[in-house]
């Protein structure tokens, strides 16, 4: 058995951080969560370490997060946040943020943009081709069916940037109308320098009534597309205790694996985020 990574996991603290989610209409996940109440769940399931995602678009957010990190032990690293639509201010931010061994990648909430195709803006292009230029990969929040149908085009525009899809880019399992989602995933596919998260699938189901057989069919579209050495696991906690925890979440986890060789396991419950990030 291989190193276990939970490659997407948030914290925060609402006293000293602004969100604009969660709020306090999101009742029990509006308040402090933070790496100590996180850690207990990770040791129960064997898992080793753990990537913090950013949750916030503004600068405290990312060093609120990399002070976290310094503090708990699981935590092996930081997917932040840079202005990547001011290039020249984003490439200052990483000059610094570099420094820190932490900080492994960056991510914008483009899912919360009026602006569906924010990401391909020129500005953006530019900023993304700076963020290359230090060998970070970025985080995409390609919520389907508005983001997904860029990837490939930031691929071409942007050929040496590693992209990572969050939650496979939501696929609508609630319709069950999964076609036009899979081929724009196996177009994105395409790029060897794309990788996916099996994260956040159960937020894309029935919050009180889903199981792992929901998403199997996304699951093998996934392996289909990408191959086990361009997955990884994330549990989106403290997202998942809307929809039964951490605990059933990796259960779930394990059950959608189980008919996978013991290295594509590896590679999905560990290996590709720890090269992905350089964890």
């Amino acid at each position: 058995m291989s190193f276990r990574i939970d490659a997407h996991v948030h914290v925060w603290n609402v006293e000293k951080v602004r969100y604009d989610w969660p709020t306090p209409a999101d009742g029990a996940l509006y308040r402090n969560i933070e790496p100590p109440e996180l850690a207990p769940l990770l040791e129960e399931a064997g898992i080793a370490g753990a990537v913090l995602v950013q949750a916030a678009d503004h600068e405290a957010e990312t060093a609120y997060l990399l002070k976290k990190a310094a503090e708990a032990e699981r935590v092996k690293g930081v997917v932040g946040w840079v202005p990547l639509d001011r290039p020249y201010e984003a490439g200052k931010q990483l000059e610094r943020l570099t420094k820190n061994p932490y900080f492994k990648g960056v991510r914008h909430l483009i899912h919360c943009e009026a602006d569906p195709d924010w990401i391909v803006r020129d500005e953006v292009i530019e900023g993304l081709k700076m963020l290359a230029s230090f060998a970070l990969p970025f985080d995409v929040v390609a919520v389907y069916p508005n983001h997904l149908r860029h990837v490939p085009y930031l691929a071409e525009k942007v050929p040496n940037l590693r992209m990572v899809l969050d939650h496979l880019a939501k696929p609508p399992i609630r319709d069950g109308n999964l076609e036009e989602w899979a081929r724009q995933l196996g177009e994105a596919a395409e790029y060897p320098n794309v990788c996916a998260k099996l994260s956040g699938l159960n937020t894309a189901c029935d919050w009180n009534d889903w199981s792992a057989e929901d998403w199997m069919p996304c699951v093998e579209e996934a392996f289909r597309a990408f191959g086990a050495g361009r997955l990884m696991f994330g549990s989106d906690w403290p997202v998942a205790n809307l929809a039964g925890g951490y605990r059933r979440v990796w259960e779930a986890t394990l059950d959608v694996l189980g008919g996978r060789s013991p290295e594509e396991r590896d590679a999905v419950l560990g290996g590709t985020a720890a090269r992905f990030y350089g964890l």
